[in-house]
């Protein structure tokens, strides 16, 4: 069965949108947690509502390649946020 042009840039687009989606994530995961340290508790509750809005919204209308892609790309902007808390300060 040959490969054609048509299965090389599906594969592609799956890949280019996994990447997106987890750049996407990470950037939203960096932009809350670092708004959530300075805001107020009422900013805080809308800043947590809204992520895990998204990331439910995310789930019912896109695939699930995509919402693992957004899910560890929030995940990594948090893992660095609490690498870099507890980093010793010289």
């Amino acid at each position: 069965m040959p490969i054609l042009v048509t299965d090389i840039f599906s594969l592609l687009g799956f890949l280019l949108r996994a990447a997106g989606f987890g750049l996407f994530g990470f950037g939203i995961g960096k932009f809350v947690l670092d708004a959530y340290a300075k805001a107020a508790w009422q900013l805080q509750i809308a800043l947590v509502l809204g992520f895990f809005g998204l990331l439910i919204g995310l789930a019912d209308f896109t695939s699930p390649g995509s919402v693992g892609a957004f899910a560890l790309g929030a995940g990594i902007a948090f893992l660095m946020k609490k690498k870099a808390e507890e980093a010793p300060k010289p």
